[in-house]
């Protein structure tokens, strides 16, 4: 498990397996969100087999999963409000923690500044800067 941070309350991970979430647990994450479908994984990998894990632990668990050819508004907005509703650091995890780490800039655009978002990606080795329009117009959106 790579856990990687990007604030002091999101971090992103390629994928995680049930026997990574005591750790994850005693970290002090509180709310883990899957962003990987499962179509990409082997059944032992399954987000229903991490929501079991991670809820017995005690955190809470959201699947949101999506690739780039789908990740929608709708997206945005679950991980947007899993992150404001957490009850305090949130783990997100995709295939290499890409996936999390766009879909979390998505979801500050307008809390932070661009550049902010952009390097915190960047200090991960995760390329953002190609969503620099899409972050700016988010934020000129939310005003």
């Amino acid at each position: 498990m790579d856990i990687r941070p990007l604030s002091d309350s999101y971090a992103v991970s390629p994928q995680i397996a049930p026997e990574d979430v005591p750790a994850i647990a005693a970290a002090g994450y509180t709310t883990v969100i899957c962003n990987r479908p499962d179509a990409e994984n082997p059944p032992d990998l399954a987000a229903d087999r991490l929501r079991a894990a991670v809820e017995a632990a005690g955190m809470t668990f959201l699947d949101n999963p999506f690739d780039a050819m789908t990740l929608s508004r709708p997206h945005v907005d679950a991980q947007a409000a899993a992150m404001a509703g957490a009850a305090g650091p949130v783990l997100a995890y995709c295939a290499s923690g890409n996936r999390s780490s766009v879909v979390w800039a998505l979801a500050q655009a307008g809390r932070q500044p661009a550049d902010a978002l952009i390097g915190a990606g960047a200090r991960h080795g995760y390329r953002l800067e190609g969503l620099r329009p899409q972050i700016e117009a988010l934020a000129a959106e939310r005003g």
